[in-house]
């Protein structure tokens, strides 16, 4: 590896950028609970690991490289997301009234892993980001990636984690708010529609979902 301080410089650079996977947590956190939204987090970073494991392996590349591979990841992400969302908006909490369902964490998490691991900007992001810094001659390349990887999703897990936390304070507040509460799972849905959109129309990017 090469240059670590120019690395953990351009990976805390790039997870401070708020983006898409952020504001999924968000998004979570404030609807079903600081809890949810950590484990929304925890989910993410998972299939953040998968990826990388995945860039280790070259398999990452393959799927690049292939059109087919790649538009199927890209739908099939964009069409979870919209899942999301309608059973956001057609759900109702346990009072009977309009709200969000609190669901069991570990299918939180699980929601965070496929959200992430269907993201084929991510696949993008570890090919044009890691092999900057890698070193050719320094040999066992696929550890190199592993480990810059490794970094990167503990980098994103911190950052995460502070969304969610905040996002939850957030969220207690506004349920304790009748008024806001009715709207919450409204939002919620839209805000689950417009990234599944995102995740189908959006051009490809470097920079980390």
């Amino acid at each position: 590896m090469t240059h670590p301080l120019l690395f953990l410089l351009a990976a805390l650079t790039l997870v401070a950028i708020p983006g898409p996977n952020h504001l999924y947590i968000t998004t979570r956190s404030v609807g079903e609970g600081r809890r949810a939204g950590i484990a929304s987090a925890l989910g993410v970073e998972t299939g953040t690991l998968v990826h990388i494991a995945a860039a280790a392996a070259g398999l990452s590349a393959v799927v690049a490289a292939s059109a087919t591979a790649f538009g199927f990841l890209r739908y099939a992400g964009a069409a979870y997301l919209v899942y999301l969302a309608y059973r956001t908006l057609r759900g109702r909490d346990h009072t009977g009234g309009p709200g969000l369902e609190p669901r069991p964490l570990h299918r939180v998490y699980l929601d965070g892993v496929l959200v992430n691991v269907l993201n084929p900007k991510v696949v993008l992001f570890f090919l044009a980001f890691l092999p900057q810094f890698v070193d050719q001659d320094a040999g066992a390349v696929p550890l190199q990636i592993v480990v810059l990887g490794a970094v990167t999703a503990l980098i994103g897990l911190a950052s995460d984690i502070v969304y969610a936390v905040a996002a939850g304070s957030i969220g207690a507040w506004l349920r304790a708010r009748p008024a806001f509460a009715r709207r919450q799972r409204y939002a919620t849905g839209l805000i689950y529609l417009a990234l599944g959109a995102a995740a189908a129309f959006a051009a490809p990017s470097a920079r980390r979902a």
